[in-house]
């Protein structure tokens, strides 16, 4: 196997602050080709390292790939992107004006913040500021080459997340793109329960869940974590249309998730890990038809669901305390086992979801396979009245205008049977709906 170094063509030099500040205002350095990982660095981070420059301290290198862009030589930042942006940051330059901040230090007249704007006032700490060499690397190769060269780079520092380092290798990938559409569109939802922080969105956390349950959608039941995604997105067996068909089905299953469980971050479920299996379950049981809209049954479900997490969250306190559990808590003991050790394995998956199931299943009913009554039920429901009047509007109807409705709607988990029916005139029960 060839090493990724033979591949590539590297040339090591230095280059100033002002170097790189005239690179960024021309347009020729890219801090966020597809590949790159969303900004990670703290304000304290940042402070640091204005300082360290300003008292001449050392910097890592940066790693730039050398491309060239319509004729004109562009640099994608490979390593060292934090580093650049809090340059641009503190000098308050282009887009990153706004993100301006100030630092703790002593020039001489007593330690005391100042901004870039305070600071260039003193044309010696300008100087050694805008003059001072970052060690830079440029490198030219085939991208599948600079991409691996840039994951392997960020395994240190602040090291690359599992999702991060997927986003790096197939960023091209129309699987990953959907899948960031999907925390894009549902970013408010997640924050708001809890399921993720600003920090884990940025470090692709969500777009490793969504990805994960696209493909658990696509091979029809829970996966194993670590072994589907790279797989699945790398070789993009997947075509268009049966994307699309996944995200619109995930789409509708957050949906339904959310409306049943609107308070999810009162309960442990707000764990990705957990409310992965929850996820599962409710596709699985929209997909074999069960009704999910009754607001009744929703609110049971949630106190039940409520009620494992806290039966569960007691007893792993109780264990903390080394005390017997109590009796009537082995549901509670078989779910606390698949929370410990690999939470994500297809194993403990399957299993929480089981016991899931065994607690929600029962209160839903399945959709009747049969949507329309027959041709005899309609015949039969007309001919055991003597009085044709719509059950709606309660006036006569004649056998052209009429229409047999479901009394409790087929949507709502109603039958298609001769109990649940009424006559209605048929504009009548097309403006009842699913009422």
């Amino acid at each position: 196997m060839v090493d990724v170094a033979q591949k590539l063509q590297s040339s090591f030099s230095e280059r100033t602050i002002n170097d790189l500040s005239l690179m960024f205002r021309h347009g020729q350095l890219n801090l966020q080709p597809g590949f790159q990982r969303q900004s990670v660095w703290t304000l304290a981070d940042r402070r640091r390292l204005v300082q360290s420059i300003l008292s001449n301290y050392p910097v890592p290198s940066i790693f730039l790939y050398q491309r060239n862009s319509r004729g004109k030589t562009v640099y994608d930042v490979l390593d060292g992107k934090q580093r650049l942006e809090t340059v641009f940051m503190f000098t308050a330059q282009g887009r990153f004006k706004s993100d301006a901040f100030d630092i703790r230090l002593d020039i001489g007249d007593g330690r005391a913040l100042y901004d870039w704007k305070g600071l260039s006032k003193d044309p010696n700490v300008r100087h050694a500021f805008e003059t001072y060499k970052i060690p830079t690397v440029e490198v030219r190769g085939d991208l599948a080459s600079i991409v691996d060269l840039f994951v392997r780079i960020n395994s240190t520092g602040k090291p690359l997340t599992s999702g991060e380092k997927r986003h790096a290798r197939f960023f091209e990938s129309a699987f990953l793109r959907e899948a960031d559409r999907l925390v894009a569109k549902y970013r408010k939802y997640l924050l708001d329960e809890k399921l993720l922080t600003e920090g884990q969105i940025e470090r692709m956390k969500g777009t490793e869940l969504f990805s994960e349950l696209l493909m658990s959608f696509h091979q029809g039941g829970i996966i194993n974590k670590k072994t589907a995604l790279d797989r699945a997105i790398g070789n993009e067996a997947i075509n268009g249309n049966t994307l699309h068909r996944l995200v619109r089905e995930l789409v509708a299953t957050i949906n339904a998730t959310r409306r049943m469980f609107p308070e999810l971050r009162n309960t442990r479920f707000r764990n990705t890990a957990e409310f992965y299996s929850l996820v599962m379950l409710i596709w699985e049981m929209r997909t074999a038809g069960y009704v999910l809209g009754d607001r009744k049954r929703n609110q049971l479900a949630e106190r039940l669901l409520r009620r494992l997490s806290t039966g569960v969250d007691e007893l792993r306190e109780l264990l903390r305390k080394a005390k017997a559990p109590r009796g009537g808590q082995r549901l509670y003991a078989d779910y606390l086992l698949t929370v410990q050790g690999d939470t994500d394995s297809a194993a403990n998956r399957q299993r929480r979801r089981e016991i899931l199931s065994g607690l929600l299943l029962s209160l839903f009913d399945l959709k009747d396979d049969q949507r329309v009554f027959t041709h005899e039920q309609r015949r039969i429901l007309w001919n055991s009245d003597d009085r044709k009047v719509c059950a709606i509007c309660k006036k006569e109807i004649l056998w052209s205008d009429v229409a047999i409705d479901h009394i409790l709607a087929h949507t709502k988990g109603g039958k298609t049977s001769l109990e649940n029916a009424q006559l209605t005139h048929a504009r009548c029960n097309s403006k009842k709906g699913a009422r």
